[in-house]
């Protein structure tokens, strides 16, 4: 990949299509880099991802000591729905796969209140944002953004926006330079493609 691009992870857990169209229409140089030591040219790097969390697995020692360096040179890191979830500890969905452990907590399956709501959750839900987050700077408190998921991460210190399905979760986490949002901002509009351009921006691409 080249020098200064934002690498776009593929670990065989999605279309990457919409993400990449979404980021490039942001103004972003994406590249999908093929090993570990391509991420060291890197100017940002986004985890996306879709399905299962035992898909993470893909995320080997390599890949994961690449990543958790970069982050400790400044580098953003930036995780989409499931790979939102991968930077939390783990996932009880695959309690055998570590996350990355950036941020602390479990992921875990959405409550149906005994059948009440429909898992997995799938649509539209309204944002409870908090102030002074960079990612989600410029978006409106009550901004809608496009959910499909049945596992949530925990509301913790580094949630920066909640929404509930039954059950509140953590809808966008911001700690630093880490991000990450449960939601897909590539078809959540407006809102989602204010997300995106903060995040270029932070990486200065």
């Amino acid at each position: 990949m080249s020098t200064g691009d934002i690498a776009l992870i593929d670990y065989g857990a999605g279309n990457l299509a919409s993400v990449r169209k979404a980021f490039v229409a942001a103004g972003a140089s994406l590249s999908t880099p093929e090993r570990p030591s391509d991420l060291e040219r890197a100017a940002g790097i986004v985890v996306p991802g879709v399905g299962h969390f035992g898909a993470t697995r893909s995320l080997d020692a390599q890949w994961r000591s690449a990543i958790t360096q970069r982050i400790a040179d400044g580098c953003p890191l930036f995780g989409i729905c499931l790979g939102m979830q991968w930077l939390f500890d783990g996932s009880t969905e695959a309690p055998d796969v570590p996350g990355l452990g950036v941020l602390t907590g479990t992921c875990a399956r959405l409550d149906d209140h005994g059948g009440a709501l429909k898992i997995p959750h799938v649509g539209w839900n309204a944002l409870d944002v908090a102030p002074d987050s960079h990612l989600l700077d410029g978006v409106a408190a009550g901004a809608y953004v496009y959910f499909t998921h049945s596992y949530a991460a925990p509301v913790t210190d580094a949630a920066v926006a909640t929404t509930s399905h039954g059950t509140r979760f953590a809808a966008a986490v911001e700690r630093g330079r880490i991000m990450g949002v449960q939601f897909h901002p590539e078809k959540s509009s407006d809102a989602g493609l204010r997300m995106i351009r903060n995040f270029v921006a932070l990486c200065g691409a």
